[in-house]
C-alpha cells in the first residue's frame, strides 16, 4: 500500500493534514505520487502545485518534498505544502 501524507503551513504552524492511500500495486512510485497529490490538492482544496528540480533532487532521496508560492502560478494562502512518504512496516522489511 501507497501512503502519501500532506500536509499544509502558515506561520510554521501545520493548519491541514491528511494521508491518501492507494492499493494499486502494479503502478509506477511517480504515478501513485501523482494520483495521491491530486487527491490531497482536491482534499485541501488548492492548485496543483508545478514539480520542480528541487523536488527531484529531495524527493527520491528523502520521500518528502516542499512546495512554496514558487511552485503555483496563482498566489497562495499559505507558505508550504509538504508531501511525505508513510512507509509501512511491511514494506520496511521486504
Amino acid at each position: 500500500m501507497f501512503k502519501l501524507w500532506g500536509k499544509v503551513y502558515k506561520e510554521n504552524r501545520m493548519i491541514k493534514d491528511t494521508v491518501v492511500r492507494m492499493d494499486e500495486q502494479n503502478l509506477s512510485r511517480d504515478l501513485l505520487t501523482n494520483t495521491c497529490m491530486d487527491k490531497l490538492c482536491d482534499i485541501f482544496d488548492i492548485q496543483h502545485p508545478m514539480w520542480l528540480k528541487d523536488n527531484d533532487k529531495e524527493y527520491p532521496v528523502y520521500g518528502r518534498t516542499t512546495f512554496k508560492q514558487d511552485h503555483f502560478i496563482e498566489e497562495i494562502d499559505f507558505d508550504l505544502f509538504e508531501i511525505e512518504i508513510i512507509e509501512d512496516e511491511d514494506s520496511k522489511n521486504a
